[in-house]
């Protein structure tokens, strides 16, 4: 009981503020004291990727708590992807890294239930990844064009399987975002583009044969290979006012074929 009152304690408001007078107060319910603590083992890496976590009698007498309560608690940290639950012998609880992927998929449904059209989203990106060209044209630095130089160079290997082209040209943009080195650009960039990701793909399934397809393939091969050599030469203006050009000019494309919804795109 000692180890789940300590948890209790680190979860009250920071400071020692109080609650006004009056106003209800909702009392978390001992799963998700438990969870919270495993929770934040997790993020702040005490616990990583593969870690199998201590047994449930163990963790039953750590926290002092029923053997249901800890699978309720296990139950929350399973929805959330941060463990995977083995049964049998040979089962028990093991770590898994948070995945943007289950981020994406729960953003997806909020922007559903707002109404949000794939059009939307691509908007959102003209405006977030245009800004991080501009931060690696003003750097110009040797080792990100030696990293963007690659991944041009694997979309070049692949101009002939329409598939495996546009996912090699969805990883030059993730790849754009990611050498800024800005965590919270990542993530919100990898949420947007685990939907375009997939409006691209299903885009190239359904018009892979066409002439009209591959010769837009090229062109944005063509626009990437251009970008780099910008941001080589740090022109951060022109590479910025590029990119804006070449995603609005891919929405235009994508969206020609019917608006879609974000939900048809993530189920």
């Amino acid at each position: 009981m000692a180890e789940l009152a300590r948890v209790a304690q680190a979860s009250d408001a920071p400071g020692g503020a109080r609650v006004p007078v009056g106003k209800r107060v909702r009392v978390p319910k001992t799963a998700e004291l438990v969870a919270g603590h495993l929770r934040k083992q997790i993020v702040r890496g005490e616990l990583e990727p593969g870690d199998a976590l201590a047994s449930e009698s163990e963790l039953m007498g750590q926290f002092g708590i029923s053997r249901p309560t800890l699978r309720e608690a296990f139950r929350v940290l399973e929805s959330e992807s941060l463990i995977t639950i083995r049964r049998g012998a040979h089962g028990g609880a093991r770590v898994s890294a948070p995945d943007p992927d289950v981020a994406a998929r729960y953003a997806g449904l909020v922007l559903e239930y707002r109404g949000a059209t794939l059009r939307d989203v691509y908007q959102a990106a003209a405006i977030m990844e245009p800004p991080c060209v501009r931060q690696l044209a003003g750097q110009a630095d040797a080792a990100v064009v030696a990293r963007l130089r690659e991944a041009v160079d694997a979309e070049k290997a692949a101009l002939d399987d329409p598939l495996a082209l546009v996912e090699a040209q969805d990883a030059f943009h993730a790849l754009l975002v990611e050498l800024t080195g800005n965590q919270t650009l990542v993530l919100l960039c990898s949420m947007l583009r685990y939907i375009v990701d997939r409006a691209n793909s299903e885009h190239v399934a359904a018009s892979a044969d066409s002439e009209e397809h591959r010769a837009q393939a090229l062109k944005g091969h063509r626009t990437h290979v251009r970008l780099v050599k910008l941001i080589e030469q740090n022109k951060a203006e022109e590479a910025e006012k590029l990119w804006h050009r070449h995603i609005t000019s891919a929405d235009d494309v994508v969206n020609a074929v019917g608006a879609k919804t974000v939900l048809e795109l993530i189920d």
